[in-house]
């Protein structure tokens, strides 16, 4: 398959934002790390901890908001990443792995962010996550068990704080670091087999003679 100039334009900026989705997943990972040190996942203790890191740890609150920022910034740009991997539509095994890659991505990104809404404790997650509950237990056959698995037996506490906490840091953000790297190696991936065309549609040009050149011969 032959790529037109305007499946190469895309293929780059989908390259060049799987890059930048990459790098906003790699600060949002080590902000974590470095604010994991002082964060306390408990009812009680998170709050606090929190305004410990913003206003006596040193730089610590460059590192909070470095993570907010980085996170939400992450969710915007794989979300557009969607919309330049849906203009870019290919039939290869190249492109569908990046698609899959992405719409994972942009899933998980939207998990982390859903995850932390409570591990602040402020009211405004508590109660959030509240009404997300009610949701989530209206889901049929499985919105109960979901709900104990979240909040740990029913009640939002501590066990909940731990439970969302464990989730959002081992699990989510994980896979969210993992599917960016795939992400990129499909993209890079398909970079490479465009390249591998063009050397192929050049030799077929040259091979052909030019149209004057070809008129003289017959002359």
């Amino acid at each position: 398959m032959q790529s037109t100039q305007f499946d190469r334009i895309v293929r780059r900026i989908a390259t060049i934002l799987s890059v930048v989705i990459l790098t906003l997943c790699l600060i949002y990972v080590s902000t974590g790390v470095l604010l994991s040190f002082y964060y306390e996942p408990t009812a009680g203790g998170a709050y606090n901890s929190l305004k410990t890191i913003n206003t006596e740890v040193p730089y610590g609150w460059l590192f909070w908001r470095a993570h907010n920022v980085a996170g939400n910034a992450a969710i915007a740009i794989a979300m557009i990443q969607i919309v330049v991997m849906f203009l870019g539509r290919q039939f290869r095994k190249s492109w569908l792995t990046a698609w899959v890659s992405g719409i994972l991505l942009t899933l998980s990104a939207i998990g982390l962010d859903w995850t932390a809404m409570i591990l602040d404790w402020t009211q405004l997650g508590y109660w959030r996550f509240n009404i997300e509950l009610g949701t989530i237990e209206a889901i049929p056959l499985i919105g109960g068990q979901l709900r104990e698995i979240l909040t740990g037996g029913g009640a939002i506490n501590t066990v909940t704080v731990e439970h969302l906490y464990t989730i959002h840091s081992y699990l989510i953000a994980v896979a969210t670091l993992i599917l960016a790297i795939v992400h990129l190696s499909a993209l890079l991936w398909q970079e490479w087999e465009m390249y591998q065309e063009a050397p192929r549609s050049e030799i077929g040009n040259l091979q052909q003679p030019p149209e004057s050149e070809f008129i003289r011969s017959q002359s």
